[in-house]
C-alpha cells in the first residue's frame, strides 16, 4: 500500500493507529506499506513517524503539495491510500478504518 499523509494532517494522524494495526496483522503475510509524506518540515515529519510508531518505509521530498509521487498518483487530498497487488495492479484506493481491514482479509484469505 502506498500511504500518502503528512504530520500536520489531523485526519491522517487519526487514521495512523488503524494503519499500524493493519500492518501488524498482515505484515507477516506479505503486506507492505510505503509512506509518502506531504510534509515540508523534516523534523516534524520524522517526529510524527516516531510518535505514531509507523515502522514501515517512508519517503518525502519535503515539497508539500508539490510532492512528485503525489502528482504521479493524482493525489488531491490526504490521507490517500493506494492498495497495489503483487502484480502491481491497483486493487483499491482510499480504504480507511474497517474497510481497509476487510479488503486485506479478503486478499490474504484468498491467497491461503
Amino acid at each position: 500500500m502506498v500511504d500518502f499523509w503528512a504530520s500536520w494532517c489531523g485526519p491522517c494522524r487519526g487514521e495512523n493507529p488503524n494503519v499500524v494495526a493493519a500492518y501488524k496483522k498482515y505484515h507477516d503475510k506479505g503486506f507492505e506499506i510505503f509512506g509518502v509524506s506531504f510534509d515540508t518540515d523534516k523534523d516534524k515529519w520524522l517526529k510524527a513517524v516516531e510518535d505514531d510508531k509507523l515502522t514501515w518505509f517512508h519517503v518525502s521530498d519535503l515539497k508539500g503539495w508539490g510532492n512528485a509521487a503525489g502528482k504521479i498518483y493524482g493525489v488531491r487530498g490526504i490521507p490517500h491510500s493506494v492498495l497495489i497487488d503483487k502484480e502491481g495492479i491497483i486493487v483499491a484506493k482510499n480504504l480507511r478504518g474497517e474497510e481497509l481491514h476487510k479488503k486485506l482479509e479478503e486478499i490474504f484469505n484468498a491467497n491461503t
